[in-house]
């Protein structure tokens, strides 16, 4: 029986004719995983559970097999992986398929000749040094899943991503900025974008503390599971670098919540033309599109998103316009598969360049 949930997304291509082509291909894009945490992870569960066209060659992690291994197959967020998980002679083996695993801190000594893309997810690559070894190694291009000021791109599927061009170095930004920055072409396209103010309600990550730690941010080394803390997000500047038009306008701060997965923006714009909320609602949901942004009518709460392959999932009786004329705009997002969905996508995009 078809969830009614699903019924509510509106799945519209604003960016058909690649993703068509992208499903369509024959050859599959050869990727290699650049560590194994909790994105490195989320994406292998992603083509493990699905048959989109990768071909995954290794993944390369300093840690044990058997602790990789272990953490595969038992998330605290995602639930056991539904399959079969065995190491043995050097490699993860997932249902009998043996996926080679490395354990080197330099991925220049590896042999990557033919792999289209390598997944940087070591959380290192903002030292180009680093960022450039999947090259030095015989990748064609390398995909970095965070910010970095050494990539030659920062991209962002649904914002600016016709400026890929021939950059070999990308990053896919931040999870957040996945999330905003689409919402706020949109917006801008439709009634132009004054000013505005994002929060991020984000989930507590690995960078907290369980239980109050000494660190430089006195709010951040609190116990992130106890309390909500008011901190910085990189979506700010991250915004302004793929969306520059709008570089100083829109304003970002975060509120780390004592949640374990699912993030959500609040943002509130200022629009040059005037818009009524029915108006925008309208509008949004014919453009909530399939891969990038979705839709929602239903009172959902961050638990019922975990595991949305959505860069952003709207929530339209949140939509709302004050007296003076800000318009408020509330959506989820699943900071973790979310992200690693965009990741493969674009892979697949710098491939088929």
């Amino acid at each position: 029986m078809a969830s009614p949930f699903l019924g509510t997304i509106v799945r519209l291509d604003w960016d058909a004719l690649w993703v068509r082509t992208w499903a369509m291909r024959q050859q599959k894009t050869r990727i290699a995983l650049n560590g194994f945490g909790r994105i490195g992870r989320s994406i292998l569960r992603i083509l493990r559970g699905t048959d989109l066209p990768f071909e995954l060659v290794l993944i390369n992690d300093i840690q044990p097999l058997y602790t990789a291994s272990y953490l595969f197959e038992y998330d605290s967020v995602f639930g056991r992986y539904q399959g079969d998980v065995r190491y043995e002679n050097g490699a993860l083996i997932l249902d009998g398929e043996a996926i080679p695993f490395y354990h080197t801190d330099d991925l220049s000594t590896l042999d990557l000749s033919g792999v289209d893309v390598v997944l940087e997810c070591t959380g290192l690559a903002g030292n180009r040094a680093i960022a450039t070894r999947g090259i030095e190694a015989g990748a064609t291009a390398v995909l970095i899943s965070g910010p970095s000021t050494t990539a030659d791109k920062t991209i962002v599927l649904g914002a600016n991503d016709q400026e890929l061009g021939d950059a070999r170095i990308v990053s896919n930004a931040s999870c957040t900025t996945n999330a905003l920055a689409p919402l706020l072409r949109v917006l801008d396209k439709a009634y132009g974008v004054e000013s505005g103010h994002m929060t991020t309600v984000h989930c507590y990550t690995g960078s907290q503390p369980t239980v109050d730690k000494p660190g430089a941010d006195f709010a951040r080394s609190r116990a992130a599971g106890l309390s909500m803390v008011p901190t910085t997000t990189s979506a700010q500047r991250l915004t302004d670098e793929v969306l520059p038009h709008l570089a100083g306008r829109i304003e970002a701060r975060a509120i780390r919540v004592p949640t374990v997965s699912v993030s959500a923006i609040d943002l509130t714009v200022q629009t040059r033309a005037s818009v009524t909320a029915d108006a925008v609602r309208t509008h949004l949901k014919e453009c909530a599109t399939g891969p990038i942004i979705g839709w929602t009518e239903q009172p959902l709460v961050s638990s019922d998103l975990r595991m949305r392959p959505e860069s952003l999932v709207l929530v339209g009786p949140e939509l709302s316009v004050s007296v003076g004329g800000l318009l408020r705009v509330f959506g989820w997002y699943d900071n973790e598969w979310g992200f690693s969905m965009r990741m493969l996508e674009l892979a697949a995009r710098m491939a088929n360049r």
